[in-house]
């Protein structure tokens, strides 16, 4: 797996139970729509691949967690503290999420992500990702309604 850039001083370590209220609480500063707390807890249970970016004085910088089927990584979910988006940090995650899953034998990530989350999308597009389908009314939005998701496919 990659070290994150020694420049930064950032280290990359496992998610703990003791850090889901920490990792909530950035979720819900950058997300309208987060995951609920014990979606995170629950992910951990599972044992889904977490793990979490921190600065040299701890603070929380991001986080990720995938899933594993077969030959295939689901992302989960992946967020950058809201004062460091466009610092690289996201592309940073995602190829050391890619490292990741290409280490545990996947031959491929796939991930979901809101038509309306722009700049997420720029960011899966330009890192090379590919749009291969949609979800209909995957996600929950504004007033009862429901948002697809474009489902995305990047090739290890």
């Amino acid at each position: 797996m990659m070290n994150a850039p020694a420049s930064a001083g950032l280290a990359l370590v496992p998610m703990l139970e003791a850090d889901v209220d920490e990792v909530y609480a950035l979720e819900c500063s950058v997300f309208p729509h987060p995951w609920s707390r014990a979606n995170f807890a629950d992910s951990l249970a599972a044992g889904y691949d977490a793990w979490l970016l921190r600065d040299p004085l701890g603070e929380l910088a991001g986080y990720f967690l995938l899933m594993y089927a077969l030959d295939e990584a689901h992302l989960l979910d992946v967020a950058v503290a809201g004062e460091r988006h466009g610092t690289g940090l996201g592309r940073y995650l995602l190829e050391t999420l890619c490292a990741r899953a290409r280490a545990m034998g996947a031959g491929s990530v796939l991930l979901e992500v809101r038509p309306t989350n722009e700049r997420a999308v720029a960011v899966y597009k330009r890192f090379g990702f590919d749009e291969i389908g949609r979800r209909k009314g995957y996600y929950p939005a504004h007033e009862g309604k429901r948002e697809d998701a474009i489902v995305m496919r990047h090739t290890l």
